[in-house]
């Protein structure tokens, strides 16, 4: 039989003993639990959860609720982020960002700066080069870095979270050499005498992890505290995190338990954890209040097209020679199958490339046959370059392509030149998915991406960046309405971590998560969606933020 955890919050809610509360004179939207839209001008919530919505009625109909004037604000519920990494984010906000650099001379001078204030650092770790973006289009070396961070060693994740750009001083504290072998599912990128460059993909990067500083609890706090406050800030109410260690499962406990995360999480244990038995074994973590809930496992298929790292059927269009890597051993995925969902979790596989995908839908086909376990929801984290043949396979599997609007906005110039046309047929295929009536949960994948999910609302419907380029949006065919695009951020969302009745609208008996904003998504142009500016947000009916 399958354990449930249940984390109970022994603490007296004055917000459960309040008066019920209504908010009047709003522009609402929300999706009924049929996913039709719905509108209404009135919402009346009590004990953290919505009692009604509707009209002005509502005001005679509950005359002993305490009233707020909405002053005609637009009224949304919460936003749900399906696949972010909120540690990450915490972490990217007070580390060295580059990805507004330009060229590598210029992030090593933005590495620079940072590390000058930064005396008393061990090391100088940071995030978000694309080389993509810079002129020469190709990998930085450590010898870049090393004119202006010498003395101190450096690591510099790739904006996807695939690739380490890292200097001298790093190769030799963790001992990387041209004898070095690349780890399975990893790559040392060599010059041609063989000696490391100083760029690191996928597991190649494990060489350097055992010789960080170890994570404090302090520093869990201020990334956490961090994260929190910006998600809050742009209207996300609940996150999916995709892959969180033990000592972080720990970590999240403990704040539940203080009643004291900022924002409702869906963590995803990493398969790749030494005790992960033993936490499956643990059953299922519940908080009585919903804030917490754990009962998925995130695994790892393959690297980052971007990286060259994604996993092919066929090699790179632009690398002949090479089909990207598998991150977790082919041979390894059906005791990794069988463990998860034998005991009864959800598994959301990352895939990116199309045999990625194809091994994680063959992986979950054998599994369900001899174990069972399709009643978990299963999802594949990305699907983003899938076979067409394969995409039928996810609705007959009932496998939920938990998806990231803007990394196809952020990859349109260069999943081409990666994959070619052809390949691309089955690349962000939102709407293809959509039609065949798969259940789309859509997120950021922050910090890879910005988290501010207007941005994703924005490039799902007009599948243009925020320049409004390209001028009909790429592969325009894939692109979602504005209310599909809104059920991906919100009751898909929800339904991908089992909580539609709970999150992820706004009807009677679901938490009173909702957010003020400064425009309406529904009837503005599309191409002003990411200007939307988050004006409050409530959580539980408190309100956390306000502009």
């Amino acid at each position: 039989m399958k354990k449930v955890l249940i984390i109970c919050l022994f603490f007296v809610s004055t917000l459960v003993l309040a008066a019920p509360s209504q908010i009047g004179n709003v522009k609402g939207y929300t999706l009924n639990n049929a996913g039709k839209l719905v509108q209404f001008s009135n919402i009346v919530f009590d004990g953290g959860k919505v009692v009604a919505i509707g009209g002005k009625e509502l005001e005679q109909d509950y005359a002993d609720a305490t009233y707020i004037d909405g002053k005609n604000k637009v009224m949304l519920p919460g936003l749900i982020d399906a696949h972010g990494h909120v540690l990450g984010l915490g972490e990217s906000i007070l580390q060295v960002d580059l990805r507004e650099s330009k060229t590598a001379l210029d992030a090593a001078k933005m590495v620079q700066a940072y590390a000058k204030k930064q005396q008393d650092s061990p090391w100088i770790i940071g995030r978000g080069w694309n080389q993509v973006l810079w002129p020469s289009k190709t990998f930085p070396t450590a010898s870049m870095l090393d004119e202006y961070v010498k003395n101190k060693p450096v690591m510099l994740s790739r904006v996807d979270g695939h690739a380490s750009w890292v200097n001298s001083k790093a190769l030799e504290i963790a001992g990387i050499t041209k004898d070095t072998l690349d780890p399975p599912g990893g790559k040392i990128v060599r010059d041609k005498q063989g000696n490391p460059t100083g760029i690191l993909v996928d597991n190649a990067e494990s060489l350097l992890y055992k010789h960080l500083p170890k994570t404090s609890e302090n520093t869990l706090k201020a990334q956490l505290d961090a994260a929190g406050k910006q998600m809050l800030s742009e209207g996300i109410t609940s996150v999916h995190d995709a892959g969180i260690s033990k000592k972080v499962y720990d970590y999240f406990k403990k704040r539940v338990s203080e009643h004291s995360l900022p924002v409702r999480i869906y963590p995803m244990i990493a398969a790749t954890s030494p005790i992960l038995k033993q936490l499956l074994e643990t059953g299922h973590v519940q908080d009585q209040y919903d804030w917490l809930s754990i009962r998925s496992v995130k695994a790892y298929g393959d690297g980052a097209l971007g990286s060259r790292g994604a996993a092919l059927l066929k090699p790179y269009s632009d690398d002949p020679h090479n089909k990207g890597l598998l991150v977790t051993r082919e041979k390894d995925l059906k005791p990794l199958f069988d463990l998860v969902l034998g005991h009864g979790f959800q598994l959301n596989f990352h895939a990116i490339g199309d045999r990625a995908n194809r091994l994680a839908l063959d992986q979950f086909s054998d599994t369900f046959d001899r174990l069972g376990g399709k009643s978990q929801r299963n999802r594949v984290e990305h699907s983003q370059i899938i076979n067409v043949d394969d995409i039928p396979r996810f609705k007959s599997l009932g496998i939920i392509p938990s998806m990231q609007p803007t990394h196809a906005t952020s990859d349109m110039n260069m999943a081409e030149d990666r994959v070619g046309a052809d390949r691309l047929k089955g690349a962000y295929a939102w709407q293809s998915f959509l039609k065949q009536g798969s259940p789309v949960a859509f997120g950021s994948d922050f910090p890879v991406e910005l988290s501010n999910p207007f941005f994703g609302l924005h490039a799902a419907v007009t599948r243009q960046d925020r320049n409004n380029s390209p001028d009909k949006g790429w592969i325009p065919i894939e692109a979602v309405t504005v209310t599909q695009a809104f059920k991906g951020f919100t009751l898909d969302a929800a339904y991908a971590a089992h909580q539609e009745k709970i999150l992820g609208g706004l009807t009677q008996g679901k938490w009173a998560d909702f957010i003020l904003v400064d425009q309406d998504i529904f009837t503005i142009s599309p191409q002003d969606i990411w200007k939307t500016q988050v004006l409050e947000t409530w959580i539980a009916g408190e309100r956390r933020f306000k502009k």
